[in-house]
């Protein structure tokens, strides 16, 4: 498959740029700067992404250019475009009048194939310390802003650009243009990797690599693992076996009514309630990354049990995607692992399974893509991301059978509404607002949760005073969770669910709304 290769420097939104050329129909692939692949002929073309560190420090970044500056179309993106001027004979400083934010571009080349269709003036995103002060021979200025002279190049003679802007964020507003530009004009790339032909080429796969081999699968009720039991059960039908286990840790009612959609989709599966053992385990516990590990590995334990009884069996199927195999992995001295992932990591030795990701090379909104082409019902495709770890990391603290009864009723309560809440029947958001294309608020939003705070506070109840937990409402919009933003409900919303949480709730005296966006917060609290 003809592809782009993204090379990391450690940027935070090397990612975005994946998933803008994604949009544009484009497959591409993203390796640390230090790991890269054979540059075989599905390569078309190569970016170089942003980094925090600087050209000019001694242990910063460094790739072998001459793999492919001039032999294949090449795009420098921040520190990318400062590493190609630092290190072809031009000058890179610390900027007088640094810029972070927005800026206006003035295209100095609209004749560049890369500035082809971009407006003359418009605005771009800005965020670096240094700038390149004078450009390397062969180098032409393509586009400046009032502070930036340099901000993007060319190299005459070959296919070879830069910007110090950043294309692939929101806030540049035609980035995507620019980007289209690079990849479909210069590149060559024809723009037609859809999930159709994602399905299509990926059951084919499927099919040639796994052959008459049995395969399990661990569901997890969520958007991932369930695209990828349908793709592997189109691919191989009776071979594949589901397990999903219950850790006791589900919302209200999720174990039952989530195994039972299973069941009419067709699919193989076996349910597994180890509940009881994960709350055991759980007991004292109260470190986010102790609990997660706790829960990894008995995860790890019950599936193998359960697994033993499935005869013959040879690879273990995950629903690993993109971000989870990126955040995992960080580059170490520059981009660090935020939080371990329950797919990402490899399996204990006395399992003795292979494993295939069918997902590996998607984004979450992808993979809702690819379920919808596969026929997927709505209500599946269309669930908010859940942590593996599940309520667990939405408790502070220690887990306990009490915790957990009183966070399922709140968020049970939570959820409901989002569900029933009809934005257009009650006027919001505004017809201005690209939300309102959602009926419910359920779908406005990326991810909602109720998380229960680890202390107590006073409350009057009758006439009486009582002393409980306070939960906070968790609701944030985003379309990559690199990003987030906290979401602007309408008061009576919140006033409604406030009441009703406290009201019906035993154990519950005060509501709060969470108000931080990521960053410099996370999406979950631990």
């Amino acid at each position: 498959m003809n592809k782009i290769l993204i090379l990391d420097f450690g940027s935070q939104v090397t990612q975005l740029i994946g998933r803008r050329l994604r949009e544009l129909n484009v497959y591409c692939e993203i390796f640390p700067y230090n790991k890269i692949p054979p540059l075989d002929e599905s390569v078309r073309g190569v970016i170089l992404s942003g980094s925090p560190c600087s050209v000019r420090d001694a242990n910063a970044p460094q790739v072998d250019l001459g793999l492919f500056k001039g032999r294949l179309p090449l795009l420098g993106i921040c520190y990318g475009a400062q590493y190609l001027a630092h290190h072809c004979g031009g000058q890179v400083e610390g900027s007088a009048a640094r810029e972070y934010g927005r800026a206006i571009l003035h295209v100095v080349r609209p004749d560049s194939p890369l500035m082809r269709g971009v407006s003359p003036h418009s605005q771009v995103w800005m965020s670096h310390g240094d700038t390149i002060s004078r450009l390397p021979a062969g180098a032409e200025v393509i586009a400046s802003t009032q502070d930036v002279p340099n901000a993007a190049f060319q190299f005459a003679g070959e296919q070879t650009w830069a910007v110090q802007f950043h294309p692939e964020v929101f806030h540049t507003d035609e980035g995507s243009r620019i980007l289209s530009n690079f990849a479909l004009d210069i590149c060559g790339l024809s723009g037609d990797w859809t999930p159709a032909s994602f399905v299509e080429s990926t059951v084919a796969d499927l099919r040639a690599r796994l052959g008459n081999d049995k395969v399990i699968l661990g569901l997890s009720g969520g958007v991932d693992s369930t695209v990828a039991g349908v793709l592997l059960d189109r691919a191989i039908g009776h071979n594949l076996t589901c397990i999903f286990v219950n850790n006791g840790l589900l919302r209200k009612n999720e174990y039952e009514t989530v195994l039972a959609s299973y069941r009419d989709m067709g699919l193989n599966v076996i349910g597994a309630d180890a509940s009881k053992e994960f709350l055991a385990a759980l007991s004292g516990v109260t470190e986010p990354e102790a609990k997660r590990k706790v829960i990894g590995r008995l995860f790890i334990e019950t599936f193998d049990r359960y697994a033993r009884g499935i005869e013959g069996a040879r690879w273990l199927a995950q629903g690993t995607i993109y971000p989870d195999v990126i955040e995992s992995a960080g580059i170490p001295g520059i981009a660090s692992k935020i939080k371990s992932h329950h797919n990402v990591g490899g399996l204990p030795e006395q399992m003795k399974l292979q494993i295939v990701e069918p997902l590996r090379m998607l984004f979450k909104d992808e993979v809702r893509r690819v379920g919808r082409a596969l026929g997927i019902k709505e209500e599946l495709i269309g669930r908010h991301p859940f942590p593996g770890p599940s309520l667990a990391v939405r408790i502070l603290g220690e887990v306990t059978e009490e915790k957990l009864g009183i966070l399922r009723e709140a968020d049970d309560i939570f959820i409901r509404g989002l569900l029933a809440y009809d934005c257009r029947e009650m006027g919001y958001p505004s017809a201005s607002d690209p939300r309102v294309m959602a009926e419910r608020l359920y779908d406005a939003i990326w991810q909602a949760g109720v998380v229960l705070l680890p202390v107590r506070s006073v409350g009057v109840m009758g006439d009486e005073r009582t002393y409980e937990y306070p939960v906070a409402l968790r609701a944030v919009v985003s379309t990559d969770a690199m990003t987030a933003d906290w979401f602007r409900f309408p008061y009576d919303f919140l006033a409604d669910v406030s009441s009703e949480i406290i009201n019906k709730v035993r154990g519950v005296n005060r509501v709060v709304y969470d108000i931080s966006s990521k960053p410099p917060a996370t999406i979950e609290w631990e």
